[in-house]
């Protein structure tokens, strides 16, 4: 086995071991909210992004629209573009087009944030290493979670679907204490979510999600303007 493919193993099991864990809980809502087992680990075999596929999920159980999805998920995913960008400058020569672009499917905040920090160029099949481990563990988790419930009781799916949540408030929750403006536009965001939720319910979820993801972000930007010396540093 190629020494650089093994380190990328190595790397990623970290990943998959927390991915296992997280979409245990996705597997069991997509479930609750009607998908079949096979349904919903096809759909994490084949995108990898917990909020992607949880808002995907949730407009497929309301009878979305394509549209919707597509600007949802457009909305939801984008940080992944800037990240293929950011990554991109420490590809190596080896790395042509289709490998870019099976490389771009597997970009995730984690495995940006371990392949980042490596020193030197990245070359193609230690990403090919780090990506595969994932993506077996958010599978497998997915599986795990699906299977587990269509046969467990209601109260304990309903306990183990808050692990999903639970790793977006272990995101949310340490940039909003270093830093009020971030604080502010979680609030914000959440503010209108609540809204549409028992006053405008009849903006579908889809469209409720992009209004709140695109306005408190215009608002934060607005109020909170990164000053040019410090822009112009990051």
């Amino acid at each position: 086995m190629n020494s650089l493919f093994r380190k990328g193993l190595y790397h990623g099991i970290p990943i998959a071991l927390g991915y296992l864990s997280v979409s245990f809980g996705f597997g069991i809502m997509s479930v609750r909210l009607g998908l079949g087992v096979l349904d919903t680990v096809i759909i994490s075999l084949t995108n990898l992004t917990s909020a992607g596929q949880a808002a995907g999920v949730g407009i497929i159980a309301a009878g979305g629209g394509l549209i919707e999805m597509i600007m949802t998920q457009l909305v939801i995913n984008l940080r992944y573009a800037l990240m293929a960008l950011s990554l991109s400058q420490k590809l190596g020569e080896k790395f042509n087009t289709p490998r870019r672009m099976i490389v771009a499917f597997g970009i995730t905040d984690e495995i940006f944030a371990v392949s980042s920090v490596q020193k030197g160029k990245i070359q193609p099949i230690y990403m090919y290493g780090l990506i595969l481990i994932s993506a077996v563990g958010w599978t497998l988790g997915t599986f795990l979670g699906a299977a587990a419930g269509s046969i467990l009781p209601q109260m304990i799916t309903d306990a183990m679907g808050l692990v999903l949540y639970g790793m977006f408030l272990a995101i949310i929750i340490p940039p909003a204490r270093e830093n009020k403006s971030v604080l502010f536009v979680v609030a914000v965001a959440a503010g209108i979510s609540i809204l549409f939720y028992y006053v405008f319910t009849f903006v579908s979820s889809g469209f409720a999600i992009i209004i709140s993801a695109v306005g408190a972000a215009l608002l934060g930007a607005w109020l909170f303007p990164i000053p040019n010396e410090e822009a112009e540093q990051a």
